[in-house]
């Protein structure tokens, strides 16, 4: 019995049909092919910038690190960088793989949103790894097809978990972001360090364009111990550093030596290794009023305020020109030391709290994105502003408000309470140095 003419058709149709869908369906399952570039394991390692500073090719862009940060949804790699912001241009991410080199993925660029006129910006790149890829290293390139397997500066990877292991976290980290010119204040500095030492704090990060002499040799020393970690910043050999904060007052290419950048930067060089990340000043002590410690204090923040992530901290100014009267602090075995002696400064200004009063900050770094200098840009959880009763910024410094008499002063010896054990352990790394009389 045949078939008739439109039943023929019918089935036809109905194969071809099917032989569709089975094609399409192993067409979608089958993996998809990724260019790989087959490379020595040590390559991308022997290529990898030994810099804090490494030039972006083919752009006018500066790249500092690369952090794995997959908080944001659809990207893994967080760059942090300075942009020149009137060259913005299209990127890919580019990575070293274990014994190859992936395609690229695009990337995506972050300015922050403060610059300050300036003609470069802090920026973020972000990036999505390739499927199947072990990325040790990271590049950024101006192509979407590299031309070759060489040639190319590569960035480590930090913050990487490895072996599925959370490493044990320091409590504090106080990051300090800039030191330039011929900064030489060995006495406050010391006397700084070991308040905080004091206070708990775990260690901190300092980056390091340039300092006086006996500073230099102060970090030096802290440094081989292991509380102060030193990060060059030359930022002076790529552009011209403003000693300024506003670009229409100070010129230059960038905020106070990329004072944002070395903030922002730090955050994640602390994610994964801090539960707490201060935000100051190198002359800024965040100093508790309540509590002998900043555990203490951070113990029962949190408790009463289980969502913040962000804790704003007023900043106090105790003019140095004012000193307490009595001179007891005035000790002669510190005669020698350049700097400020910070126990001799007990008087302290009243905020104008008519006009804008800035904060220092206290963080959660797993839970900031971005930072200014007073403020956090982005970040995931709350933010608090903590009561000067109980927390406040000692700043020993020129008076800010220089109208007030010493008479309209807030006495302040927060810092006496502290005095038995500050000022042996001030002496003992001035004398490792010789700097006492």
């Amino acid at each position: 019995m045949q078939m008739s003419t439109p039943n023929k058709r019918k089935l036809f149709f109905l194969l071809l049909f099917i032989a569709v869908c089975v094609i399409i369906f192993y067409v979608r399952k089958k993996p998809t092919s990724i260019n790989r570039i087959p490379v020595a394991p040590k390559l991308c390692l022997s290529s990898a910038s030994k810099q804090s500073i490494t030039p972006l090719k083919n752009t006018k862009h500066l790249l500092v690190s690369a952090y794995m940060d997959q908080r944001v949804q659809g990207f893994d790699i967080r760059f942090i960088g300075m942009f020149r912001r009137d060259s913005m241009q299209e990127l890919h991410c580019f990575f070293c793989c274990s014994g190859y080199l992936s395609e690229t993925t695009p990337a995506k660029v972050l300015q922050h949103s403060d610059n300050f006129g300036f003609p470069f910006v802090t920026t973020d790149v972000m990036c999505q790894i390739p499927p199947e890829c072990n990325a040790t290293h990271v590049t950024l390139l101006t192509q979407p097809r590299p031309e070759n397997g060489s040639g190319h500066t590569w960035l480590p990877i930090r913050n990487k978990k490895t072996n599925g292991e959370e490493d044990k976290k320091m409590d504090f980290t106080v990051c300090i972001s800039n030191l330039f010119e011929d900064y030489n204040n060995v006495l406050q500095f010391a006397q700084t360090l070991e308040m905080y030492r004091l206070l708990g704090v775990n260690r901190v990060v300092i980056y390091n364009t340039s300092c006086g002499p006996d500073l230099d040799r102060l970090l030096e020393s802290y440094k081989q111990e292991g509380f102060v970690e030193v990060v060059p910043w030359p930022i002076d050999k790529h552009m011209n550093p403003s000693r300024g904060w506003l670009f229409s007052e100070h010129g230059g290419d960038i905020h106070y030596f990329g004072q944002l950048t070395t903030l922002n930067e730090c955050i994640y060089r602390s994610m994964e290794r801090s539960r707490y990340v201060l935000l100051n000043d190198i002359d800024e002590i965040i100093m508790p009023y309540q509590e002998d410690n900043l555990k203490s204090l951070m113990d029962r923040l949190q408790t009463e305020f289980p969502n913040v992530g962000v804790f704003l901290i007023e900043n106090h100014i105790f003019p140095k020109k004012h000193f307490e009267p009595s001179g007891k602090f005035h000790l002669p075995q510190w005669n020698g030391v350049p700097g400020i002696n910070i126990l001799e400064h007990i008087y302290r200004e009243e905020p104008d709290r008519k006009i804008y009063h800035p904060y220092k900050m206290l963080v959660q770094p797993r839970m900031v994105e971005q930072t200014s200098v007073h403020s956090v840009l982005k970040f995931f959880k709350e933010e608090y502003k903590v009561p000067p009763d109980v927390c406040r910024i000692v700043h020993v410094r020129v008076a800010l408000r220089k109208s007030l008499k010493l008479e309209e002063l807030k006495v302040d010896s927060r810092l006496w309470d502290f005095q038995e054990k500050l000022i042996p352990n001030v002496d003992k790394v001035l004398k490792k140095l010789k700097m006492l009389v």
